[in-house]
């Protein structure tokens, strides 16, 4: 393997031509690396073949699995942990040089969450509302589950915000991925909208209550007091930039926050709309 860390990394693309280059070199010290596309009509495809990716086209039926299991479910995989990786993410040197050492020392743990550093408006948050997610396991021990969001609008083909449910035991790494998108702020707010989509279904029929994903401890916490509270829009400006000292990123602390609030703003109303539809007003 010239000494390549034995983990089969997991892109999915569409169309990221303006990030895929990047993402790939970042994962250039792992052993397999799958492109999972579909259908773009752009230079993915390409650039993904030049840097030695193995490229799958796939096709989604508007059911479940979706992207990511499915993934697991049929991809050749030479190894037992995968890694999944955005095309908008890039895997950090330190995170690279902290996996190889875990995998060297062995005694592994089924899964691993993983902080992102998040660039908005050209600019590393270092405060601010910060993610996780569970992004390296043991493909064995870990499965996307089915929840119920066929009939959010604009429904799309990867498991969202979703995490993986993991079998067994959990850890979190010290080192971050690097989340930057090359699109412009319209491309920002159009996903935001979708994405404001799909969680308006899943708080107003239940589902987002009745997640069996693996979290870290803390956050199960977090998330069960947040989907109780009124005024979620508030709450989550004052949570990324006074709680989570996101002011001393200056405007594009203030930009991100704002940017969150109006995301919660907009499941709201969305939540209230589809209240109206049910009840026939």
């Amino acid at each position: 393997m010239d000494n390549k860390i034995p983990v089969t990394v997991i892109i999915m693309t569409k169309n990221e031509e303006k990030n895929i280059s990047k993402c790939l070199k970042s994962v250039s010290a792992f052993d397999e690396i799958f492109v999972v596309d579909s259908g773009s009509t752009d230079q993915t495809i390409q650039i993904a073949e030049e840097l030695g990716a193995k490229v799958i086209h796939f096709n989604w039926n508007g059911q479940y699995p979706k992207k990511k299991q499915w993934c697991l479910d049929n991809l050749p995989f030479k190894h037992t942990y995968v890694l999944y990786v955005d095309a908008d993410e890039e895997v950090s040197s330190n995170l690279v040089k902290e996996i190889r050492d875990l995998f060297g020392k062995g005694n592994l743990s089924d899964g691993y969450f993983v902080g992102f550093d998040y660039v908005f408006m050209n600019k590393v948050l270092k405060y601010g509302h910060r993610m996780y997610k569970l992004v390296l396991f043991n493909r064995h021990k870990g499965k996307f589950l089915d929840y119920d969001d066929l009939s959010a609008s604009n429904m799309w083909e990867v498991e969202g915000h979703y995490q993986p449910q993991i079998d067994g035991h959990t850890g979190v790494l010290t080192n971050s991925m690097i989340h930057f998108d090359h699109d412009s702020l319209f491309d920002y707010f159009a996903k935001h909208n979708r994405y404001s989509d799909w969680e308006a279904v899943v708080r107003s029929n239940g589902a987002i209550s009745n997640l069996n994903e693996s979290q870290i401890y803390i956050r199960t916490l977090q998330k069960k007091l947040f989907n109780r509270l009124p005024m979620k829009w508030a709450v989550a400006f004052l949570h990324c930039y006074v709680l989570k000292l996101g002011f001393l990123d200056g405007a594009a602390g203030f930009h991100y926050a704002f940017a969150r609030s109006v995301y919660y703003w907009q499941i709201g109303i969305k939540i209230s709309e589809l209240r109206k539809v049910r009840e026939g007003t």
